[in-house]
């Protein structure tokens, strides 16, 4: 049962303890981890604001927990708090006023995960200045990012001549492009060269390939390989931060380490989105359903025409190249083997909507963030070329946020 969804057909004290049940196994921050993914999985909102929302309240979380636990050195926004402070009174208010400040639909469904986190902490001081605490660094965090281009009106002007039809559903986040970063120096900086030139071999090789195992009937996909197609097809932070989490629950983590793995996380996966977008709509690169539809005139001999050629999962609407998915695969595999610097990195798992919630596991970064790639290809989205790209530019991502807050100094 989806227990947020169904909150009005439960019983106040019932949802709260089965709210309570679910999480037990959690600390306070990846609690409201969870909570914040089921809050903004589709088709609630799209995933570039889905993790714009969640970068937001990590970053307010961590605010509030680092000014309690004083662990690492302060940040910019100087918040300041006493050292007996409830730490999770701090995480849960800052959770609480960001996300109904960025997602106002869903109060009444905060605000009852909020009332079930403050239920577990014991009336007094401690937690009425955590609640204080967890205010303060919202606000802040809010007020900060108030002016991150968010709010852009989207401009996109369709491609076309005068009375020619063209399709008319406008393509996600063109306005991604005018957001400021969080780690970035400009949402160009990681901005790749070109893709491949339509006459070149390395095109036919993509092309060729994605035409014969990404189709969508009569497709040389392995079962394996349809199977990790229909994994990777989930879009939303869910399939994501399930990965995160399979760090951030292993036994002995601290909070505010958790607090900061995250904070650097979320602000990266947000990043990626801006520099993914940035590529993007710079180059317009066509997908594969329409290049295959149009083989015959893009000048290359090696590139047959299949006037019905379809993927096997929908395309998504926004140009093919720079691979969303594995910017972001390749950002998140590379902060967590920040995280561990020389140590040994965790078995990493998560589960996909997409794929009746079936769980997949990998042993090395390097294979997680491969998989994806092929995944995207395997669904006949993405090209090649535009995997490879997509992941090294995360890697460069995930370094900025290694090294602004998990490298050792």
């Amino acid at each position: 049962m989806n227990l947020i969804k169904n909150v009005s057909t439960l019983p106040r004290l019932l949802f709260l303890i089965l709210v309570s049940a679910s999480l037990a196994n959690a600390d306070s921050v990846t609690e409201w981890n969870t909570r914040a993914c089921e809050l903004t999985a589709p088709p609630n909102f799209d995933t570039p604001t889905a993790n714009r929302i969640i970068a937001i309240m990590h970053t307010a979380i961590y605010e509030a927990v680092n000014a309690i636990t004083k662990k690492y050195p302060a940040g910019d926004l100087k918040i300041d708090a006493p050292s007996n402070a409830s730490v999770d009174a701090a995480v849960a208010t800052a959770a609480r006023i960001t996300l109904e400040n960025l997602m106002p639909v869903k109060q009444q469904e905060i605000d009852t995960l909020y009332q079930a986190s403050l239920a577990k902490i014991a009336e007094g001081r401690s937690k009425t200045t955590g609640i204080e605490v967890g205010e303060k660094a919202a606000v802040a965090v809010l007020a900060d990012r108030a002016d991150d281009g968010f709010a852009t009106v989207e401009t996109y002007r369709p491609y076309t001549i005068a009375g020619v039809y063209v399709p008319t559903i406008v393509p996600l986040a063109s306005q991604w492009i005018q957001r400021k970063p969080w780690l970035m120096s400009s949402p160009d900086q990681f901005r790749p060269g070109p893709p491949p030139d339509l006459k070149s071999e390395t095109w036919a090789r993509d092309y060729n390939e994605i035409k014969s195992i990404g189709r969508k009937e009569n497709s040389k996909r392995t079962a394996d390989q349809t199977a990790i197609a229909k994994f990777w097809e989930a879009t939303g932070p869910t399939i994501y931060h399930g990965v995160i989490r399979s760090v951030a629950e292993l036994p002995g983590r601290e909070i505010t380490r958790n607090a900061r793995f995250l904070m650097a996380m979320t602000q990266a996966m947000d990043d990626a989105m801006i520099a993914v977008f940035d590529g993007k709509y710079h180059y317009n690169f066509w997908r594969p359903i329409t290049a295959i539809r149009n083989g015959d005139i893009d000048g290359n001999d090696a590139t047959e025409r299949d006037a019905s050629w379809t993927p096997f999962i929908n395309t998504p609407m926004h140009p093919e190249y720079p691979c969303a998915h594995c910017i972001v695969s390749g950002t998140v595999g590379t902060v967590i083997q920040a995280e561990f610097g020389s140590g040994s990195i965790p078995v990493l798992s998560t589960t996909s909507p997409s794929a009746n919630n079936v769980k997949r596991s990998w042993t090395k970064v390097e294979d997680f963030m491969q998989e994806v790639a092929n995944g995207r290809i395997y669904d006949g989205v993405h090209f090649r070329t535009s995997t490879e790209v997509g992941t090294a530019m995360g890697r460069k991502i995930g370094k900025l946020a290694g090294d602004k807050y998990l490298t050792p100094r």
